[in-house]
Protein backbone atom coordinates (compact mmCIF):
# COMPACT_ATOMS: atom_id res chain seq x y z
CA UNK A 1 0.00 0.00 0.00
CA UNK A 2 1.49 3.41 -0.77
CA UNK A 3 -0.42 6.75 0.29
CA UNK A 4 -1.28 9.35 -2.12
CA UNK A 5 1.22 11.90 -1.83
CA UNK A 6 -1.19 14.91 -2.77
CA UNK A 7 -3.93 14.33 -0.80
CA UNK A 8 -1.87 12.95 2.44
CA UNK A 9 -1.72 16.80 3.60
CA UNK A 10 -5.56 17.40 3.13
CA UNK A 11 -6.26 13.54 5.14
CA UNK A 12 -3.69 14.40 8.02
CA UNK A 13 -4.87 17.53 10.00
CA UNK A 14 -3.62 19.94 7.00
CA UNK A 15 -3.29 23.12 9.31
CA UNK A 16 -1.29 21.70 11.64
CA UNK A 17 1.10 20.54 9.05
CA UNK A 18 1.63 23.41 7.66
CA UNK A 19 2.13 24.96 10.79
CA UNK A 20 4.46 22.82 11.65
CA UNK A 21 5.98 23.53 8.23
CA UNK A 22 6.82 26.62 8.46
CA UNK A 23 8.25 26.07 12.09
CA UNK A 24 10.62 22.85 11.00
CA UNK A 25 11.67 24.25 7.72
CA UNK A 26 15.38 22.76 7.73
CA UNK A 27 13.76 19.10 7.73
CA UNK A 28 10.72 20.04 5.44
CA UNK A 29 12.90 21.20 2.73
CA UNK A 30 15.10 18.01 3.12
CA UNK A 31 15.36 15.22 -0.11
CA UNK A 32 17.10 11.95 -0.27
CA UNK A 33 20.73 12.70 -1.06
CA UNK A 34 21.77 9.03 -2.56
CA UNK A 35 18.66 7.02 -3.03
CA UNK A 36 17.66 8.92 -6.45
CA UNK A 37 21.54 8.75 -7.53
CA UNK A 38 21.13 5.51 -9.96
CA UNK A 39 18.55 7.23 -11.93
CA UNK A 40 21.02 9.54 -13.30
CA UNK A 41 24.15 7.05 -13.33
CA UNK A 42 22.19 4.67 -15.39
CA UNK A 43 24.44 3.68 -19.02
CA UNK A 44 27.48 4.39 -17.26
CA UNK A 45 30.68 1.97 -16.74
CA UNK A 46 33.79 0.64 -19.18
CA UNK A 47 32.14 -2.84 -19.12
CA UNK A 48 28.84 -3.31 -21.42
CA UNK A 49 27.69 -5.61 -18.95
CA UNK A 50 27.69 -3.08 -16.24
CA UNK A 51 25.71 -0.41 -18.08
CA UNK A 52 23.46 -2.56 -19.12
CA UNK A 53 23.16 -3.48 -15.48
CA UNK A 54 22.60 0.26 -14.47
CA UNK A 55 19.75 0.27 -16.61
CA UNK A 56 17.94 -3.01 -14.93
CA UNK A 57 17.98 -2.12 -11.80
CA UNK A 58 15.31 0.74 -12.56
CA UNK A 59 13.04 -1.78 -14.01
CA UNK A 60 9.56 -2.16 -11.66
CA UNK A 61 9.11 -4.36 -9.08
CA UNK A 62 6.78 -5.50 -6.20
CA UNK A 63 6.96 -3.17 -3.33
CA UNK A 64 10.53 -1.72 -4.48
CA UNK A 65 11.82 -5.03 -3.45
CA UNK A 66 14.83 -4.95 -6.12
CA UNK A 67 15.04 -8.77 -5.26
CA UNK A 68 18.39 -9.03 -7.71
CA UNK A 69 21.74 -10.11 -7.11
CA UNK A 70 24.09 -10.94 -10.18
CA UNK A 71 27.30 -12.41 -10.23
CA UNK A 72 29.74 -11.27 -13.17
CA UNK A 73 32.50 -13.62 -12.74
CA UNK A 74 32.75 -15.00 -16.14
CA UNK A 75 33.91 -12.65 -18.81
CA UNK A 76 30.63 -11.76 -20.90
CA UNK A 77 28.22 -13.46 -18.77
CA UNK A 78 25.59 -11.55 -16.12
CA UNK A 79 24.53 -14.61 -13.96
CA UNK A 80 20.95 -13.50 -12.31
CA UNK A 81 19.71 -14.45 -8.83
CA UNK A 82 17.41 -13.78 -6.31
CA UNK A 83 17.79 -11.78 -2.86
CA UNK A 84 15.98 -13.83 -0.32
CA UNK A 85 16.01 -11.67 1.91
CA UNK A 86 13.50 -9.50 0.04
CA UNK A 87 10.71 -11.84 -0.39
CA UNK A 88 6.88 -11.25 0.11
CA UNK A 89 5.93 -13.85 2.18
CA UNK A 90 2.34 -12.88 3.06
CA UNK A 91 1.07 -11.29 -0.15
CA UNK A 92 3.39 -13.39 -2.60
CA UNK A 93 3.92 -17.10 -1.12
CA UNK A 94 5.04 -18.25 -4.05
CA UNK A 95 7.37 -15.61 -5.20
CA UNK A 96 5.22 -15.39 -8.08
CA UNK A 97 5.07 -11.42 -8.41
CA UNK A 98 9.05 -11.07 -7.74
CA UNK A 99 9.72 -13.67 -10.44
CA UNK A 100 7.63 -11.25 -12.41
CA UNK A 101 9.92 -8.34 -11.26
CA UNK A 102 12.70 -10.24 -11.79
CA UNK A 103 12.00 -10.36 -15.49
CA UNK A 104 11.10 -6.58 -15.97
CA UNK A 105 14.61 -6.38 -14.47
CA UNK A 106 16.08 -8.97 -17.37
CA UNK A 107 14.18 -7.05 -20.11
CA UNK A 108 14.97 -3.70 -19.38
CA UNK A 109 18.94 -5.05 -18.96
CA UNK A 110 18.62 -6.94 -22.64
CA UNK A 111 17.10 -3.60 -23.97
CA UNK A 112 19.37 -1.35 -22.76
CA UNK A 113 22.24 -3.92 -24.50
CA UNK A 114 20.35 -3.37 -27.81
CA UNK A 115 20.81 -0.26 -27.98
CA UNK A 116 24.64 -0.41 -26.96
CA UNK A 117 25.46 -2.87 -29.83
CA UNK A 118 25.43 -6.41 -27.32
CA UNK A 119 22.86 -8.84 -28.46
CA UNK A 120 21.74 -10.59 -24.91
CA UNK A 121 20.85 -14.22 -25.44
CA UNK A 122 18.91 -15.08 -21.78
CA UNK A 123 18.51 -18.67 -20.25
CA UNK A 124 15.87 -18.90 -17.61
CA UNK A 125 16.39 -20.65 -14.58
CA UNK A 126 19.06 -22.94 -16.26
CA UNK A 127 19.66 -24.90 -13.18
CA UNK A 128 16.08 -25.95 -12.69
CA UNK A 129 13.41 -24.16 -10.56
CA UNK A 130 10.72 -24.79 -8.43
CA UNK A 131 7.34 -23.85 -8.85
CA UNK A 132 6.40 -23.57 -5.25
CA UNK A 133 9.53 -21.56 -4.24
CA UNK A 134 12.50 -19.62 -5.23
CA UNK A 135 15.78 -20.66 -4.32
CA UNK A 136 19.13 -20.49 -4.21
CA UNK A 137 19.80 -21.27 -7.90
CA UNK A 138 20.39 -19.03 -10.95
CA UNK A 139 17.02 -17.33 -11.93
CA UNK A 140 18.64 -16.57 -15.39
CA UNK A 141 22.23 -16.64 -17.45
CA UNK A 142 22.52 -13.56 -19.69
CA UNK A 143 25.18 -14.33 -22.65
CA UNK A 144 26.44 -10.71 -24.36
CA UNK A 145 27.93 -10.78 -27.59
CA UNK A 146 29.12 -8.08 -29.43
CA UNK A 147 26.24 -7.64 -32.73
CA UNK A 148 26.70 -4.45 -35.54
CA UNK A 149 23.20 -6.03 -36.78
CA UNK A 150 21.45 -6.19 -33.47
CA UNK A 151 18.44 -3.70 -33.42
CA UNK A 152 17.91 -1.14 -30.85
CA UNK A 153 14.33 -1.43 -28.87
CA UNK A 154 12.66 2.01 -29.29
CA UNK A 155 10.94 1.63 -26.33
CA UNK A 156 13.73 1.86 -24.35
CA UNK A 157 13.71 5.51 -24.80
CA UNK A 158 11.00 6.13 -22.33
CA UNK A 159 12.80 4.11 -19.31
CA UNK A 160 13.85 7.23 -17.45
CA UNK A 161 10.38 8.57 -17.67
CA UNK A 162 9.10 5.38 -16.53
CA UNK A 163 6.76 5.71 -13.72
CA UNK A 164 4.04 3.65 -11.51
CA UNK A 165 1.80 6.72 -10.24
CA UNK A 166 0.44 6.08 -7.57
CA UNK A 167 -1.57 8.71 -7.59
CA UNK A 168 -5.53 9.84 -8.08
CA UNK A 169 -6.00 10.48 -11.99
CA UNK A 170 -8.41 13.01 -14.00
CA UNK A 171 -11.41 11.74 -13.83
CA UNK A 172 -12.06 14.67 -16.39
CA UNK A 173 -9.53 13.27 -19.35
CA UNK A 174 -10.67 10.25 -21.23
CA UNK A 175 -8.22 8.16 -22.56
CA UNK A 176 -8.50 7.92 -26.61
CA UNK A 177 -10.31 5.12 -27.85
CA UNK A 178 -6.97 3.97 -30.07
CA UNK A 179 -5.12 4.04 -26.23
CA UNK A 180 -5.33 0.09 -25.33
CA UNK A 181 -4.11 -0.81 -29.24
CA UNK A 182 -1.10 0.90 -28.92
CA UNK A 183 -0.25 -0.83 -25.16
CA UNK A 184 -1.02 -4.44 -26.86
CA UNK A 185 1.18 -4.36 -29.44
CA UNK A 186 4.01 -3.86 -26.96
CA UNK A 187 3.05 -7.25 -25.75
CA UNK A 188 3.20 -11.14 -26.54
CA UNK A 189 1.07 -12.14 -23.46
CA UNK A 190 -2.87 -12.46 -23.60
CA UNK A 191 -3.49 -8.75 -23.18
CA UNK A 192 -6.61 -7.98 -22.31
CA UNK A 193 -8.21 -4.44 -21.09
CA UNK A 194 -10.98 -1.52 -20.85
CA UNK A 195 -11.94 2.01 -21.34
CA UNK A 196 -15.74 1.23 -21.46
CA UNK A 197 -17.11 3.62 -18.59
CA UNK A 198 -19.52 0.77 -17.29
CA UNK A 199 -16.80 -1.81 -16.92
CA UNK A 200 -14.22 0.42 -15.16
CA UNK A 201 -16.59 1.71 -13.00
CA UNK A 202 -17.09 -2.26 -11.80
CA UNK A 203 -13.64 -2.39 -11.86
CA UNK A 204 -12.59 0.49 -9.58
CA UNK A 205 -15.10 -1.21 -6.81
CA UNK A 206 -13.66 -4.55 -7.28
CA UNK A 207 -9.64 -3.17 -7.05
CA UNK A 208 -11.05 -1.01 -3.85
CA UNK A 209 -12.33 -4.64 -2.22
CA UNK A 210 -9.06 -6.07 -2.77
CA UNK A 211 -7.40 -3.46 -1.23
CA UNK A 212 -9.82 -3.58 1.30
CA UNK A 213 -8.92 -6.81 1.86
CA UNK A 214 -5.44 -6.51 2.08
CA UNK A 215 -5.35 -3.78 4.08
CA UNK A 216 -7.56 -5.35 6.43
CA UNK A 217 -5.76 -8.72 6.87
CA UNK A 218 -3.22 -7.98 9.28
CA UNK A 219 -0.40 -9.97 7.94
CA UNK A 220 -0.72 -8.81 4.93
CA UNK A 221 -1.13 -5.05 5.86
CA UNK A 222 1.80 -5.31 7.84
CA UNK A 223 4.01 -6.67 5.60
CA UNK A 224 3.77 -3.30 3.28
CA UNK A 225 3.65 -1.07 6.53
CA UNK A 226 7.07 -2.97 7.57
CA UNK A 227 8.61 -1.86 4.47
CA UNK A 228 7.36 1.93 4.69
CA UNK A 229 10.75 4.60 4.26
CA UNK A 230 9.37 7.49 6.65
CA UNK A 231 11.58 10.36 5.62
CA UNK A 232 14.92 11.18 3.69
CA UNK A 233 17.13 9.63 6.53
CA UNK A 234 15.40 6.25 6.39
CA UNK A 235 15.18 5.81 2.49
CA UNK A 236 18.86 7.08 2.09
CA UNK A 237 19.68 4.50 4.77
CA UNK A 238 17.84 1.49 2.93
CA UNK A 239 16.47 2.74 -0.62
CA UNK A 240 14.04 -0.03 -0.87
CA UNK A 241 10.77 -0.59 -0.20
CA UNK A 242 7.83 2.45 -0.23
CA UNK A 243 9.13 5.62 0.16
CA UNK A 244 7.65 8.76 1.85
CA UNK A 245 9.46 12.04 1.07
CA UNK A 246 8.74 15.26 0.57
CA UNK A 247 8.10 18.44 2.65
CA UNK A 248 4.93 16.64 4.42
CA UNK A 249 6.44 13.37 5.25
CA UNK A 250 9.63 15.05 6.63
CA UNK A 251 7.57 16.60 8.71
CA UNK A 252 5.02 13.93 9.98
CA UNK A 253 8.24 11.87 10.79
CA UNK A 254 10.01 14.69 12.37
CA UNK A 255 7.02 15.58 14.90
CA UNK A 256 6.09 11.64 15.14
CA UNK A 257 2.49 11.80 13.39
CA UNK A 258 3.25 9.50 11.17
CA UNK A 259 5.40 6.14 12.20
CA UNK A 260 4.96 2.71 11.22
CA UNK A 261 2.88 1.93 14.56
CA UNK A 262 0.45 5.13 14.37
CA UNK A 263 -0.32 3.61 10.82
CA UNK A 264 -0.61 -0.19 12.42
CA UNK A 265 -2.81 1.46 14.65
CA UNK A 266 -6.61 0.88 12.79
CA UNK A 267 -7.36 3.53 15.08
CA UNK A 268 -5.49 6.11 14.27
CA UNK A 269 -6.06 9.12 11.81
CA UNK A 270 -2.76 8.16 9.91
CA UNK A 271 -4.56 4.80 9.64
CA UNK A 272 -7.69 6.03 7.93
CA UNK A 273 -6.15 9.18 5.67
CA UNK A 274 -4.44 6.35 4.54
CA UNK A 275 -7.37 4.13 3.35
CA UNK A 276 -8.65 7.09 2.36
CA UNK A 277 -5.62 8.04 0.10
CA UNK A 278 -5.36 4.92 -1.58
CA UNK A 279 -9.03 4.46 -2.37
CA UNK A 280 -8.53 7.11 -3.74
CA UNK A 281 -6.50 5.82 -6.14
CA UNK A 282 -8.47 2.95 -7.91
CA UNK A 283 -11.56 5.27 -7.39
CA UNK A 284 -9.89 7.45 -10.20
CA UNK A 285 -9.34 4.88 -12.84
CA UNK A 286 -9.80 5.72 -15.94
CA UNK A 287 -9.27 2.19 -17.68
CA UNK A 288 -7.69 -1.27 -16.74
CA UNK A 289 -4.99 -3.49 -18.60
CA UNK A 290 -4.10 -7.05 -17.70
CA UNK A 291 -2.25 -9.89 -18.86
CA UNK A 292 -2.83 -13.62 -18.98
CA UNK A 293 -0.71 -16.25 -19.84
CA UNK A 294 -1.58 -19.85 -20.64
CA UNK A 295 0.64 -21.88 -18.04
CA UNK A 296 2.09 -20.21 -14.52
CA UNK A 297 5.78 -21.79 -14.48
CA UNK A 298 8.59 -19.63 -13.36
CA UNK A 299 9.68 -19.00 -17.25
CA UNK A 300 6.32 -18.18 -17.94
CA UNK A 301 6.40 -15.60 -15.05
CA UNK A 302 10.09 -14.10 -16.50
CA UNK A 303 8.45 -13.54 -19.72
CA UNK A 304 5.34 -11.65 -17.85
CA UNK A 305 8.11 -9.46 -16.62
CA UNK A 306 9.40 -8.99 -20.08
CA UNK A 307 5.64 -7.98 -21.51
CA UNK A 308 4.82 -6.43 -18.42
CA UNK A 309 7.52 -3.94 -18.52
CA UNK A 310 6.61 -3.30 -22.47
CA UNK A 311 3.23 -2.01 -22.05
CA UNK A 312 4.63 0.38 -18.91
CA UNK A 313 7.10 1.81 -21.49
CA UNK A 314 4.56 2.43 -24.07
CA UNK A 315 2.03 3.69 -21.88
CA UNK A 316 5.11 6.29 -20.72
CA UNK A 317 5.13 6.72 -24.72
CA UNK A 318 1.57 7.45 -25.14
CA UNK A 319 1.98 10.20 -21.96
CA UNK A 320 -0.16 8.23 -19.83
CA UNK A 321 -0.38 7.00 -16.19
CA UNK A 322 0.36 3.40 -15.04
CA UNK A 323 -0.33 1.79 -11.46
CA UNK A 324 -0.35 -2.29 -11.14
CA UNK A 325 -2.69 -3.20 -8.92
CA UNK A 326 -2.05 -6.98 -8.06
CA UNK A 327 -3.72 -7.39 -4.84
CA UNK A 328 -6.52 -9.53 -6.27
CA UNK A 329 -3.67 -11.74 -7.46
CA UNK A 330 -2.23 -12.30 -4.66
CA UNK A 331 -2.32 -15.92 -3.37
CA UNK A 332 -3.06 -16.34 0.38
CA UNK A 333 -6.17 -17.29 1.97
CA UNK A 334 -8.52 -14.56 2.65
CA UNK A 335 -8.11 -13.50 -1.22
CA UNK A 336 -8.70 -16.53 -2.11
CA UNK A 337 -12.68 -15.37 -3.56
CA UNK A 338 -11.78 -12.19 -5.29
CA UNK A 339 -8.52 -14.70 -6.73
CA UNK A 340 -11.18 -17.01 -8.62
CA UNK A 341 -13.60 -14.00 -9.25
CA UNK A 342 -10.94 -12.09 -11.20
CA UNK A 343 -10.11 -15.24 -13.07
CA UNK A 344 -13.52 -16.37 -13.68
CA UNK A 345 -13.98 -12.83 -15.44
CA UNK A 346 -10.47 -12.63 -17.08
CA UNK A 347 -9.52 -16.16 -17.72
CA UNK A 348 -12.51 -18.11 -18.02
CA UNK A 349 -11.03 -20.58 -20.90
CA UNK A 350 -8.23 -21.31 -18.14
CA UNK A 351 -4.75 -19.44 -17.65
CA UNK A 352 -3.14 -17.43 -15.51
CA UNK A 353 -4.01 -13.65 -14.91
CA UNK A 354 -0.70 -12.25 -14.39
CA UNK A 355 -0.83 -8.82 -13.57
CA UNK A 356 -3.80 -6.41 -13.22
CA UNK A 357 -3.17 -1.88 -13.31
CA UNK A 358 -5.32 1.01 -13.65
CA UNK A 359 -4.31 3.70 -16.17
CA UNK A 360 -5.03 7.19 -16.82
CA UNK A 361 -3.30 10.83 -16.80
CA UNK A 362 -1.98 11.48 -13.59
CA UNK A 363 0.37 14.16 -12.38
CA UNK A 364 4.10 14.14 -13.10
CA UNK A 365 5.92 12.13 -9.53
CA UNK A 366 9.58 11.42 -8.78
CA UNK A 367 11.17 8.30 -9.34
CA UNK A 368 11.21 5.46 -6.67
CA UNK A 369 14.62 5.23 -4.79
CA UNK A 370 17.19 2.95 -5.65
CA UNK A 371 20.13 0.83 -4.27
CA UNK A 372 23.21 1.32 -6.32
CA UNK A 373 24.69 -1.06 -8.64
CA UNK A 374 28.02 -2.30 -6.63
CA UNK A 375 25.37 -3.11 -3.88
CA UNK A 376 23.65 -5.79 -6.46
CA UNK A 377 27.03 -7.38 -7.47
CA UNK A 378 27.97 -10.38 -5.63
CA UNK A 379 31.77 -10.71 -6.69
CA UNK A 380 31.91 -6.56 -6.45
Amino acid sequence: MTLSRRRTLALIGGGVILAATGSLGAIATRQPRTAMLPWGQAGQGEDARHRALSWALLAPNPHNRQPWLVELRTAGEVTLYVDTAKLLPATDPFNRQITIGLGCFLELMRMAASHDGQRVDITPFPDGYDDRALDARPVARAVFTADAGVTPDPLFAHALARRSTKEPYDTARPLPENMLAKLAVATTARFGGTLDPKEVADWRAFTREALRIEIETPHTYKESVDLFRIGRAEVDANPDGIDFTGPVFEVLGATGMMTRESVLDTSSQAYKAGLDAVYANTDTAMGHVWLVTEGNSRPDQIATGADWLRVNLAATAAGVAFQPLSQALQEYPEMAALYRDLHARLAPQGGTVQMLARIGHGPEVAPSPRWPLEAKILDA
